[in-house]
């Protein structure tokens, strides 16, 4: 018996090691079971509905393809932007830029050819109808004494050149040389001096004045320039009316008139200057400071004050402001030539006599032929210059002390002749 219970008690036990093991197994089988039925359901959900999380290839290709391809930037560009294209603003600035460098430039005008068609050839600059450069110059005498009597003078802000000058004794006298800019009104006109012999025929231009005396008669009637002369009952002429001045301060002229009587003879038309005046934008080197200038011509003290601001030179005579009557304007001026060629009073020709029939101011002959020394005063600064004229045709041209042409600044010129008489040693100061 003992022998069997001993077998039973064995097989008993492996029969609960079995069944131990058999259930673990079963755990474990069933776990298995389970975690695969659960991947199963998880795959099978996410078919029917995928994850955020993941980025598919193709949506990362697109992207990229966006933002590098030139051809899908360009319909966007095109659809987004309203016209012109994109790229026309940026032809646009490129053009201005060019065009702002290009009038910020220097301008130089040396030769004949510097000027072309559009450029006064006695200014320099551009004139807004080339037209106007088909008519013939005028050289229109101007009263400057007395000045209660002949001031604001008008047209004087107008001319191309500005020519002061001694008209007998002490008085001084203005010559206007009038080219390409044409004002309405001009005066008031007075009558020639001995100089007047000379300005038309530098600048081929038509004379306009009232009267003179008989040897300046005899002499202007007398010149190669006779048919230019353009007398003061023809059309162009006319009285102001004015009561409160003298009748002989009341006589202006209109330059489109002039230029009519001029064209009756087959005379209005374009000038041929034998030389060219030379002109830059840009300050000539070795200058000095030059802000005002007073020429004391003894009857009247002269004085021009540069403004920075706008680089001229602005007119004041005894100490009042010189004014332009046709625009309110104060008498201004780029270039400042003062030029001191030999004065010489010619004993035949008598510009004033006294109640008794002498003689008190003798006609002077302002010798403007050779060359000379003089100053030229631009842009704040002097300049040591020679002045010449070789040629009765030729125009007043100037250079340095090596023969170099030095150049006005562009714009409008006053030259002040001054006597080397005595009295007038210390009568220029430059500051």
């Amino acid at each position: 018996m003992a022998g069997f219970s001993d077998w039973f008690l064995i097989k008993e036990t492996s029969l609960k090691f079995f069944c131990r093991g058999f259930r673990f197994k079963m755990r474990r089988w069933s776990l298995f079971i389970i975690l695969a039925l659960l991947l199963a359901f998880l795959v099978s959900c996410g078919k029917e509905e995928p994850s955020p999380t993941p980025i598919p290839p193709p949506a990362a290709e697109s992207v990229a393809e966006t933002a590098v391809s030139p051809t899908a930037v360009a319909p966007q560009e095109t659809a987004t932007l309203p016209p012109p294209p994109t790229m026309a603003p940026v032809v646009t600035a490129t053009t201005a830029v060019a065009e702002v460098v290009e009038d910020e430039g220097p301008i130089v005008l040396m030769t004949a050819e510097d000027f072309g068609d559009d450029r006064n050839p006695l200014t320099g600059e551009l004139v807004e109808n080339p037209e106007d450069l088909l008519q013939r110059p005028l050289a229109i005498k101007i009263s400057n004494s007395p000045p209660g009597q002949v001031r604001p003078q008008s047209g004087i802000n107008d001319a191309a050149i500005m020519v002061e000058h001694l008209a007998e004794g002490a008085v001084t006298r203005l010559t206007g040389i009038f080219y390409g800019n044409w004002p309405e009104k001009v005066g008031p006109v007075r009558s020639a001096r001995l100089i007047d012999l000379e300005l038309p025929a530098m600048y081929d231009a038509g004379l306009a004045y009232s009267g003179a005396s008989v040897g300046v008669s005899q002499r202007l009637f007398s010149s190669d320039f006779r048919p230019r002369i353009i007398r003061s009952n023809t059309e162009g002429y006319y009285r102001s009316g004015e009561e409160n001045k003298d009748i002989e301060h009341t006589l202006y002229v209109n330059p489109e008139g002039l230029h009519n009587t001029l064209a009756e003879a087959d005379l209005n038309t374009p000038p041929n200057f034998n030389q060219v005046m030379a002109f830059s934008s840009e300050t000539p080197p070795n200058g000095t400071p030059a802000t005002h200038l007073t020429i004391d011509y003894i009857w009247e003290v002269i004085e021009w004050k540069y403004d920075e601001e706008d680089g001229r030179y602005y007119r004041w005579a005894d100490g009042e402001p010189i004014y332009d009557a046709n625009d309110g304007e104060q008498a201004s001026t780029a270039n400042i030539l003062i030029l001191t060629p030999y004065h010489v009073q010619d004993p035949d020709i008598c510009e004033q006599a006294s109640k008794e029939g002498q003689c008190v101011a003798l006609s002077v002959q302002i010798q403007l032929w050779g060359s000379g020394p003089g100053i030229l005063m631009r842009d704040g600064q002097q300049f040591p210059v020679y002045w010449h004229r070789e040629g009765r045709n030729d125009l007043l041209t100037f250079t340095d002390g090596a023969d170099n042409p030095v150049p006005l600044q562009i714009g409008n010129s006053w030259f002040q002749f001054v006597p080397t008489w005595r009295g007038y040693e210390d009568n220029v100061v430059i500051e």
